[in-house]
């Protein structure tokens, strides 16, 4: 998970130095951030919205396309570590014991092919 750690780790260092250098710390609250963020999402999910499921990674595939969608998931993504620095919370070390929690709760014998049900 070092790898993991380091990316994220200069990812925030590098999103922090950004909005300091612009002065916008003062803008950057949990409330004010999680909008941002919700934003975001819905830009992504519009891309997607009149896509059928079924043709979506094809869809995407076309360069253009591809583009649109990174340019939004990395503004997701921004907006997420943002917020995590903001919070004091290290996305690495979340993320595996969430990852560690989902392994017992969806054990692949008990879900494997099923999507997984609110338990």
């Amino acid at each position: 998970m070092t790898d993991a750690n380091d990316s994220i780790s200069a990812l925030t260092e590098d999103i922090r130095e950004f909005a300091r250098e612009r002065d916008w710390e003062q803008f950057h609250d949990p409330k004010s951030l999680i909008l941002a963020l919700v934003g975001e999402v819905g830009e992504l999910a519009e891309l997607f919205q009149w896509v059928p499921a079924a043709d979506a990674v094809t869809e995407f595939a076309e360069p253009a396309r591809k583009q649109r969608a990174e340019e939004e998931m990395a503004d997701v993504l921004t907006y997420l570590v943002r917020l995590a620095d903001v919070l004091g919370i290290d996305l690495a070390s979340a993320t595996a014991r969430k990852m560690e929690s989902s392994r017992r709760r969806f054990e692949p014998k008990d879900v494997r092919g099923e999507a997984p049900i609110k338990r």
